[in-house]
C-alpha cells in the first residue's frame, strides 16, 4: 500500500482527534448517564402517580349523559373520572376535550389554588411538602411549552414538580432534577442546543460523519502499524540466521 496513504491517514487522524476530542467524551459520557438512569425514573413513576384511583361507581354519575355530549361537537370518547371529591365525565372530540360535573352536568370550573395544590399532594408516592404553586400561562420548554398549567413544586431531594391542566387538574407530566440530568446529556448527545428534539439536525449528521472517518483513519494506522512491527520481526530473523 501506498505510503503517502498512511502519511495522510496520520494527519488526518491526529486533526480530527482535536476536533472530536469534546464532542467523543460528551457522546461516551452521555451515553454512560442515559444508559445508568432507568428511564422510569426519568419519567418520575417513583415520586408520583399520573392518575388516581377513581372511588365513584357509574351510579354516582346521575348527570344526562345526552345532555352533556350534545354541547360537545362530534364526540368520539366519553371518559368518567374524578377530581378529588367530584365525579367528572370529560367528553372528547377531535379538536379537545371538555370536562363536566358527573352529578349537575354543567361544564367543570376550573380548580382553585388550593385545590390544585391538594390534587397534587393526592399524587405524590413520596413523603415532601409544597414549596409553590404558579398558574403558567405559556409552560416551560419541560413541559413542552404547553399553555394553561400549573406548576407545582416540592421540597424533596429531587425537586420534583407536577405540572397539571388549569381546567380539569389532570397531571400533565412529572419532572425532576433526574429528567434534568437526563435531559442535559441528551442536549449533549444529539447536539440539539435548542429544543433537544432534532435528531437529524446538520450539526449532528457532520460530526458523525467525521467521526467515521476518524474510526477509518485509525484503521488504516493500525494497519501500518502491524504491518510494520510484521517487517521488524522478519528483519530480526533474517539478521539471526
Amino acid at each position: 500500500m501506498n505510503k503517502k496513504i498512511f502519511k495522510y491517514a496520520r494527519k488526518l487522524h491526529k486533526w480530527l482527534g482535536y476536533l472530536l476530542t469534546l464532542q467523543i467524551l460528551a457522546w461516551l459520557l452521555g451515553g454512560l448517564v442515559m444508559s445508568a438512569i432507568p428511564l422510569d425514573k426519568v419519567h418520575g413513576e417513583h415520586l408520583a402517580t399520573r392518575t388516581l384511583n377513581n372511588p365513584f361507581t357509574q351510579a354516582d354519575y346521575v348527570a344526562s349523559l345526552n345532555d352533556i355530549a350534545s354541547q360537545v361537537v362530534n364526540p368520539t370518547q366519553i371518559i368518567f373520572e374524578n377530581f378529588l371529591t367530584t365525579p367528572i365525565i370529560t367528553v372528547i372530540n377531535k379538536d379537545e376535550q371538555q370536562s363536566f360535573n358527573g352529578i349537575t352536568g354543567r361544564p367543570f370550573e376550573p380548580p382553585t389554588k388550593i385545590q390544585i395544590t391538594a390534587n397534587a399532594k393526592a399524587h405524590l408516592l413520596i413523603d415532601a411538602q409544597v414549596t409553590s404553586a404558579v398558574l403558567l400561562k405559556q409552560g416551560m420548554r419541560e413541559v413542552g411549552y404547553k399553555t394553561n398549567v400549573w406548576q407545582v413544586q416540592f421540597d424533596d431531594t429531587f425537586n420534583t414538580t407536577l405540572y397539571l391542566s388549569e381546567n380539569n387538574g389532570r397531571v400533565v407530566t412529572v419532572r425532576s432534577t433526574l429528567w434534568r440530568i437526563f435531559d442535559f446529556f441528551w442536549m449533549l448527545h444529539i447536539m440539539d442546543y435548542d429544543e433537544r428534539e432534532d435528531f437529524n439536525n446538520p450539526l449532528l449528521i457532520s460530526f458523525a460523519a467525521t467521526s467515521v472517518l476518524f474510526c477509518l483513519s485509525g484503521i488504516l494506522l493500525l494497519i501500518q502499524n502491524i504491518r510494520l512491527k510484521r517487517f521488524i520481526r522478519i528483519k530480526s530473523k533474517n539478521k539471526s540466521k
